[in-house]
């Protein structure tokens, strides 16, 4: 019984290393949910708009787009500004259900 006064590091080394797993899994959660704890508007999102729309005009002009691995006809339409009924309508044989990499679709006329 000469060992009572010592206590084992891992004593207290579990319940830090718990409290710290619950931060971090808090911390991921809470940036899953793009929740930033209130909303200042600093006039970057503005800026980052912007930008965004730049972007999804400059991808209007190309007149087709490559089909990529895991594409859809849903994930075309964000990344290049066509709807879903354009590219269909410019592209009546285009199955959507198979979408082949490397299948070129017509955005414009």
């Amino acid at each position: 019984m000469a060992n009572r006064g010592r206590r084992s590091p891992a004593r207290l080394i579990a319940p830090l290393a718990l409290v710290v797993g619950a931060v971090a899994v808090l911390l991921v959660i809470q940036a899953s949910t793009g929740s930033d704890g209130g909303s200042k508007n600093d006039g970057s999102s503005n800026a980052s708009t912007q930008t965004e729309t730049t972007q999804t005009t400059q991808r209007r002009i190309r007149p087709s787009y490559t089909v990529k691995l895991n594409d859809t006809l849903g994930l075309i339409s964000q990344k290049t500004g066509v709807s879903v009924a354009r590219i269909q309508e410019l592209n009546p044989e285009l199955d959507p259900q198979n979408l082949i990499v490397g299948q070129k679709i017509k955005l414009r006329e």
